[in-house]
């Protein structure tokens, strides 16, 4: 038993002997050895090492090819492991992420987290490689980050396959999630300083409208949000129909009835990016098409108004007194007749080939939403559906539409009122605009019941005035039909047919 101590003694002693011998040797070598002959011997040492370990390296480099430009797979890699090793690194860098005002967490350099795909464990280390400088050199060289994915080589196969797209697809999403959502407009081509400009401006979009806030009914709003869920998962369904992975949408009814606040809607429940384009601004055609390629994925490309943008209203000429159905001839048809408005030079036909041409396949995962007063005016080829996919009409305020903007406006959900708010609004027309406006409190001692009544006044006189339109128009009729009888009746004649 003495001689346990006195030879763990001697056994650590000489390992200390022989370690610092060999960092001795070492740091002779490496002052006196050239670099040449360095970088030889540690290549065929690695090799030697890898042929006898299990373990394969990949290595993920923030820069290849272009030093300017960062690898798509070096970001994605970089989200992934911000969401995954913050819970299990014991060292970390907190940044501000692109396009966020969010910190982000990411892994500190040299540091390793450990990760598990379906049974296999998995190391990542964060490390990089710095140039030695050169005396002549007048700028040294940068670091080279880059990730070490560690894994044992029975593994090889899914790990370089199933994991790796794995982990870049969710690395891609948790971008999106963590990504600071912008509305985008289109400049006039004349103010684009230089050809490497963006065609589009944009500004933080922080539109608070939910479905959750619209005055909807019920059995609509889950409709419209099963339609939209729906289509965002949809990406092998597209590719396996051979369609574009795009959907129109055309929003139609009064003004008022909350066809901008259903974009903001749809964008903050799919965290989509808004276009909002101005035709007006588009010189011509090419333009169009060059704006729609500087699109994202992951966007709604709006056109508000679309009635009002330019002359794309007519109706087209029939031969024959039917209608062209082939989309060849109806483009061929509608560049002659298509109107300009102002400068621009942007026909219906332009805009067709916009909305489902060769062009509108670049990218994916789009929604194209236009908006109208006035549907009638529209040319069918624009609307009709392939291109206006789903026609969602907006309409005045019913009474589960009011509920919603109770609760939002005056956090009520039930009170006596209620009942006489629902009687007239089964005979009079309010928009939800309208409705917002009379339950929003207009100073301090506003109360709820205040303002619900300020809503019974407003459609009381709503419907005052609508009986007096009716008396009208039947004043006016009867006026017709006396004038079409072969003759015009006596004041007295037409007080009785009015009375009648």
């Amino acid at each position: 038993m003495e001689m346990v101590p006195s030879t763990m003694t001697e056994m650590w002693t000489t390992m200390g002997s022989t370690i610092a011998s060999f960092m001795f040797i070492w740091a002779i070598i490496r002052q006196y050895c050239p670099y040449e002959l360095r970088r030889y011997f540690e290549k065929y040492t690695h090799t030697i090492m890898t042929y006898f370990s299990p373990y394969i390296k990949i290595s993920i480099h923030e820069f290849t090819g272009d030093r300017l430009k960062r690898s798509e797979a070096y970001v994605a890699v970089e989200a992934y492991l911000s969401a995954n090793s913050s819970k299990t690194a014991k060292r970390l860098k907190a940044e501000m992420g692109k396009d966020s005002n969010n910190l982000v967490l990411s892994m500190d350099e040299y540091e390793k987290v450990t990760d598990e795909f379906r049974g296999a464990k998995v190391w990542w280390v964060a490390s990089k490689v710095v140039s030695a400088t050169r005396p002549m050199a007048y700028y040294p060289e940068q670091e080279k980050r880059y990730y070490r994915l560690t894994f044992h080589k029975r593994y090889r196969e899914m790990i370089t396959g199933a994991y790796l797209e794995y982990v870049v697809k969710e690395g891609k999403e948790i971008r999106v999630r963590n990504r600071q959502r912008k509305l985008y407009t289109n400049s006039p081509g004349y103010k684009w300083p230089s050809y490497k400009q963006t065609m589009w401006s944009h500004i933080v979009f922080e539109h608070p409208a939910t479905f959750g806030t619209m005055a909807l009914e019920p059995d609509k709003k889950k409709e419209i949000i099963e339609d939209l869920v729906t289509f965002s998962e949809s990406k092998e369904f597209y590719a396996r129909i051979g369609k574009a992975w795009k959907r129109g949408y055309l929003l139609y009814g009064p003004p008022g009835t909350g066809k901008s606040t259903m974009i903001a809607a749809m964008a903050n429940l799919l965290n989509y990016d808004v276009y909002d384009l101005e035709l007006t601004a588009v010189k011509d055609n090419t333009e169009l098409r060059k704006l729609l390629i500087e699109t994202t994925s992951k966007s709604i490309i709006v056109i508000e108004d679309i009635d009002c943008s330019l002359d794309l209203t007519g109706q087209r000429k029939k031969k024959g007194g039917k209608a062209m159905a082939d989309d060849e001839k109806e483009r061929k048809e509608v560049k002659e007749e298509s109107g300009n408005s102002g400068n621009s030079k942007v026909t219906l036909s332009g805009l067709l080939n916009f909305i489902d041409g060769l062009w509108s396949a670049c990218g994916g995962e789009r929604l194209i939403v236009f908006t109208t007063n006035y549907v009638e005016k529209l040319d069918p080829a624009l609307i009709r559906r392939g291109r206006m996919d789903k026609h969602i009409e907006l309409s005045y305020c019913g009474f589960e539409g009011f509920k919603v903007l109770a609760k939002n406006y005056l956090k009520l959900e039930t009170h006596p009122l209620f009942d006489a708010i629902d009687g007239l609004m089964k005979e009079v027309k309010i928009t939800p605009a309208d409705v917002a406006e009379n339950l929003m409190p207009k100073s301090p001692l506003d109360d709820a019941e205040k303002c619900l009544w300020s809503l019974i006044q407003a459609l009381e006189e709503a419907k005052e005035e609508a009986e007096a339109e009716a008396e009208a128009a039947t004043a006016k009729k009867v006026v017709e039909q006396s004038q079409d009888g072969g003759g015009v009746c006596s004041e007295n004649c037409m007080a009785e047919k009015a009375s009648e």
